[in-house]
Order: C-alpha cells, then sequence, then structure tokens
C-alpha cells in the first residue's frame, strides 16, 4: 500500500512538474498599443523624423519591423475591437465612428477575446489602459441615450459606487485598470476591476487643443478629485509595471496596455517640454517613448524579458494636418497620404514591431501585408490554444514570418474609415470603395471608386479604376464575399 502511495505521489509530481514546463516554456506576451501613433514619428521607419524615439528604436533592433501592418480601422474604437477579437468592427453594431465615455458595451458579452482565450489557456491576463469599448455602468434608473451626438448612460443617473456590468473584467482580463475611453472624453477618471477607483466629485470645464491656443482639447465633463490629464500616463506606467513585478516564472502573462498618448490632449511633462522638433505633439511622442523604455527596463528588472513576446503598435495614424508639416518639417505619417480617420495610407499604415528572444531574428524587416486583428490567431497559436469554430474569423496567424518560415500568410485584408468607407489591399492593389478620403481629409475627387497601385504609386495620386475596370470588378467581388462571409 505504501508503494502505491509512493507511486502515485511520484506520478503527481511528474505530472505537476510537466504542467509547470509546459506553462514556464509559453512566452509571455506583451502588447502595448499606441494611440494615434504615426508611422513617421519613430526614428526606424523615418530617418527624417524630428522626435526622438531611443527605446522604440532600439526594440526594433532588437526585433522584427513590419513596413505594411494596418489597423483595421482608422480610428481608436474599432480598432480595437478587432484586436482583440480577431473580428472586423463593421461586423458588430459600429459601423463608423468611435465610442464614448459613458457608451454601453461594444463586445458582445460571449464575444471570445484575446484576453478570455488566453486565460482559458492559463495565462495571468492583465488590461492596463484606454478602454474604449464602452462599458456596462451601473445606473440609479433608466440608462438614457444623451443627445445622440453621446450615447450611453446618463452622467446624473450613474452610481459610481456599485460594480460595473460589463468591462475588461468581465471579457478575460484578470487584472485591469483602465480610463472609459480617450483621454479628451468625460469621464475624467479610472476603473480598477469593474469598479470605479475615485468618484468623481466636480468638473472640468472644456478646453480648446493647442491648435486654437488651449491648454489641449478635451470636452467639459465629471472628474475624480485629482484627477489630471499630464498624470495619466505616469499612472498607467506604475499600474503596468507592478504587475510585471507580481508575475512568476511558472505562471506566464499576458500585459495588454493600450496608451492615452499620444492622442490629444497633448500634455507632455514639464521634462519633455521642448524634447521634440516637433512642437508639443512631438514632445508627447518623446514622452510616451520613454514610458516604454521604462516598461522594457522593468522586464530586464524582473528577469522577464528573455521569455517575453513584446508586441508595439499604433491604432490608427496621426492627426497631423499638412500646415504641421509644413511648419515642423516632421512628416508623421511619413511617405503615405492622408492622417488618422482616412481610407488613404496615412490613416491605418502603423508601426509594428515585435520582440521575442531566441525566436525572431533581431535587426530584421518584413513587408508582409498585416493586421492588427491578426494578432488574436497568431497570439492562439503561439500558445498552442487552437480557436474555437467561428472564433477571430478575419484573424491569420502570421507566427511563421516571425519564425521566418515563410515572406507572407495573407494576400488580402479589409480596412475601414472613421465614415465607414471600405477598403480592400490585394497584393499591391488597393480599392476604395468610395469618394475622397473616407475621412477628415479633403476630397479631390468624386469618383465613386478608386484604385491605387501602391507599389507603382504609393502615394495615392493615380486613381486607375476607370482604365482597370475588370480589376475593379473583381476586387469589389472579393470584397462582397468577404463582407458577407459567415461564421466570424
Amino acid at each position: 500500500m505504501n508503494q502505491h502511495r509512493h507511486l502515485l505521489a511520484v506520478l503527481l509530481g511528474l505530472v505537476t512538474s510537466l504542467v509547470a514546463w509546459g506553462q514556464a516554456s509559453r512566452p509571455n506576451l506583451v502588447i502595448v498599443l499606441a494611440d494615434d501613433l504615426g508611422w513617421g514619428d519613430l526614428g526606424c521607419y523615418n530617418p527624417d523624423s524630428k522626435i526622438p524615439t531611443p527605446n522604440l528604436d532600439r526594440l526594433a533592433a532588437q526585433g522584427l519591423r513590419f513596413t505594411d501592418a494596418h489597423s483595421p480601422s482608422a480610428v481608436c474604437t474599432p480598432t480595437r475591437y478587432g484586436l482583440l477579437t480577431g473580428r472586423y468592427a463593421w461586423r458588430s453594431r459600429l459601423r463608423s465612428g468611435v465610442l464614448w465615455g459613458y457608451s454601453p458595451p461594444l463586445m458582445e458579452p460571449d464575444r471570445l477575446t484575446l484576453g478570455s482565450h488566453l486565460q482559458s489557456a492559463g495565462y495571468a491576463t492583465a488590461c492596463i489602459g484606454k478602454w474604449h469599448l464602452g462599458l456596462g455602468w451601473p445606473t440609479r434608473g433608466k440608462v438614457s441615450f444623451g443627445d445622440g451626438s453621446t450615447p450611453g448612460a446618463d452622467p446624473a443617473q450613474v452610481d459610481y459606487t456599485r460594480p460595473f456590468d460589463s468591462g475588461p473584467h468581465t471579457l478575460g482580463f484578470g487584472v485591469s485598470f483602465i480610463l472609459p475611453a480617450s483621454l479628451d472624453m468625460d469621464p475624467y477618471l479610472f476603473v480598477a476591476d469593474g469598479r470605479v477607483v475615485v468618484a468623481p466629485s466636480g468638473r472640468v470645464a472644456a478646453s480648446r487643443s493647442q491648435r486654437q491656443g488651449g491648454a489641449g482639447f478635451w470636452r467639459e465633463g465629471p472628474a475624480a478629485p485629482g484627477f489630471t490629464h499630464e498624470g495619466v500616463e505616469s499612472q498607467l506606467l506604475e499600474q503596468a509595471e507592478a504587475f510585471l513585478r507580481r508575475q512568476r516564472p511558472e505562471r506566464p502573462f499576458l500585459l495588454y496596455l493600450p496608451l492615452a498618448s499620444p492622442h490629444d490632449p497633448w500634455v507632455p511633462r514639464p521634462e519633455f517640454r521642448g524634447r521634440s522638433r516637433a512642437g508639443v505633439r512631438g514632445d508627447f511622442v518623446a514622452q510616451m517613448d520613454h514610458t516604454v523604455g521604462r516598461l522594457l527596463a522593468t522586464l530586464d528588472a524582473t528577469g522577464l524579458a528573455g521569455r517575453t513576446l513584446v508586441v508595439f503598435t499604433s491604432d490608427n495614424g496621426a492627426h497631423w494636418l499638412p500646415s504641421e508639416v509644413a511648419q515642423t518639417g516632421h512628416h508623421a505619417n511619413g511617405p503615405w497620404r492622408g492622417m488618422k480617420s482616412d481610407a488613404f495610407e496615412g490613416g491605418h499604415r502603423v508601426p509594428f514591431l515585435v520582440r521575442w528572444p531566441g525566436v525572431v531574428t533581431p535587426g530584421t524587416t518584413s513587408d508582409a501585408l498585416v493586421g492588427l486583428n491578426d494578432l488574436a490567431a497568431t497570439a492562439a497559436e503561439i500558445v498552442g490554444a487552437p480557436l474555437p469554430a467561428g472564433a477571430a474569423g478575419d484573424s491569420v496567424s502570421f507566427l511563421p514570418i516571425l519564425r521566418g518560415q515563410t515572406p507572407t500568410v495573407r494576400d488580402s485584408l479589409v480596412l475601414h474609415s472613421i465614415q465607414g468607407t471600405f477598403v480592400l489591399r490585394q497584393g499591391p492593389w488597393k480599392l476604395i470603395e468610395g469618394p475622397g478620403s473616407g475621412g477628415w481629409s479633403p476630397a479631390d475627387t468624386n469618383a465613386a471608386v478608386q484604385l491605387y497601385h501602391l507599389g507603382q504609386d504609393p502615394g495615392e495620386t493615380r486613381n486607375r479604376a476607370s482604365t482597370e475596370p475588370e480589376r475593379v470588378a473583381d476586387l469589389r467581388a472579393r470584397l462582397s464575399r468577404i463582407r458577407l462571409a459567415e461564421g466570424n
């Protein structure tokens, strides 16, 4: 009997050891999502950048730099939905625009997310930063929908003492510390693990942007005592560093860190003012680079860096006007046409850096077409947890690219502008299913459809739709099939 007990103990110990080894052998994942950072803001993409980005340039030198990576949308909310679900946001109720601070949840309650999938695979998970996907605000009475421009819970009816019905804490993130929406949207407070950290007791007045001579653009609304726009990034960094320091080798983790910068308001701390040659926004980007450097240093100090895959990217292009390019000489969106919100490349072509010690060859570059929605399938393959049927249907794993096994994994990708204009990339060809920019850039054409060959015309200056009608028809048919696809 004692021999049987001893044998059982040995077997249990072996199983426990194998489980622990399997968890430890899988990499930790850190995904940093900048807000409104342009392709040309970083020195590793744009040698003529007027902004010092030494930490991100070093990250690029230590890993793989994608040059043809895209956010699924040219604005905040739909990109975040796509990144976390592997599903295009236009398949949800959001067909254009973004959500607001008091908006109800965009994420369906039973939707598989990057957080819930990795959590079920044994990962510790955290979401720290700008959420901007709507929340289940607890209210005292009936939920209203405002004046139509800011739909969601009526702030006067919100009970800030009760837990939220939904948010990152119900979508697979065991730890969460979030700003409800953009830094220019009320309410100005933090929510931790489904509860308001400090309830608002006053209001902040609206402020104009620096473009209009103000301190930085934000809307009027409720604010927690002591909340300052300048202090948000430091608080997010402190929370992220604290999470990293709590981790143990026996359990892998996912840290999703969607920063609130350099989206307006541009509020760099005093020590970063004047750091760039691209005005106050450039200084804010320099501060964001410092924040990422601090995060990477924490990975080093905790001994986590060697087994951690780090992804750095942006939710869309920079909101940087032609007049600001002319004034500063800084091309925030690099050589690409347009800016945030647009169907043009400047709206959705984003920096995308991946460092994975021992797997990704340092200092390499890839021109493969990838989308942020591909992170869901990639993470699933990396951790060895296959996606359920029908989940993340718009996501394609680019793990073979990271391993150097293939130069590309997808030949087409759907993109979206703030106004809901559809874009299809197919190899070097780009179809824009509508006139103009589909966003904030002025329209210079009334053509119902646009077709560009990015290899021959990266600036999107020659619309070839009239001379390539068969290609237009083929691409439109392909786009229609993708839009009608089921199981996503």
